[in-house]
C-alpha cells in the first residue's frame, strides 16, 4: 500500500514522503492515527506542489542571499567606541553592534548569528566573516575608531 506520511513516523519515514507499507500497518495504524494519507492522483499533486513551492523558497533564498553578499562583499563598516588612555576599549565591540551597524549604513538586515568575527577590544581594522546563506559568504572590513 502507498501512503504519503503527514508527520516523521519511526522506522517509516519522514514527513512529506511517499512509503510503501504493508496492507494492514497502514489500514490499521497509520491511516487511522492520521499519520499518512492514500497516495491517490489528489494527493500526489499536492505533495508535488508542495515540493515545488518548497524548491522556490529556497531558490528565492539563495538569490536574496547572492545579492545581499554582493552589496556587501569588500565593504567598510564604520564604528566608534569608547576607550581609556591606553587604547584599550570600555567593553567590547560585537556581532551585535556590527550588524546594526551594516542595517544602517548599508540597508541589508544581516542577523548578528551570521556573523563570525572575534570581539574587538582595541581601536583598529578588522575583518568579518557574514555567513548568508549555505556556500554564499561575504567579506567585511570593520574599522572601529574613537567616538
Amino acid at each position: 500500500m502507498k501512503l504519503i506520511l503527514k508527520q516523521d513516523v519511526k522506522g517509516t519515514g519522514k514527513k512529506g514522503e511517499l512509503v510503501n507499507v504493508s496492507d494492514g500497518y497502514g489500514r490499521n495504524y497509520l491511516l487511522p492515527r492520521g499519520l499518512a494519507v492514500e497516495a491517490n492522483a489528489q494527493a500526489m499533486g499536492e505533495m508535488k506542489a508542495k515540493q515545488e513551492a518548497a524548491a522556490h523558497k529556497i531558490e528565492m533564498e539563495k538569490q536574496a542571499a547572492r545579492e545581499a553578499a554582493a552589496l556587501l562583499e569588500g565593504k567598510t563598516v564604520k564604528l566608534t567606541a569608547k576607550a581609556g588612555a591606553s587604547g584599550k576599549l570600555f567593553g567590547a565591540v560585537t556581532s551585535k553592534e556590527v550588524s546594526e551597524a551594516i542595517k544602517k549604513q548599508f540597508g541589508a538586515d544581516v542577523d548578528k548569528r551570521k556573523i563570525a568575527m572575534e570581539d574587538i577590544k582595541a581601536f583598529g581594522v578588522f575583518s568579518a566573516q557574514i555567513k548568508l546563506y549555505t556556500g554564499i559568504a561575504a567579506t567585511v572590513h570593520v574599522v572601529v575608531g574613537e567616538g
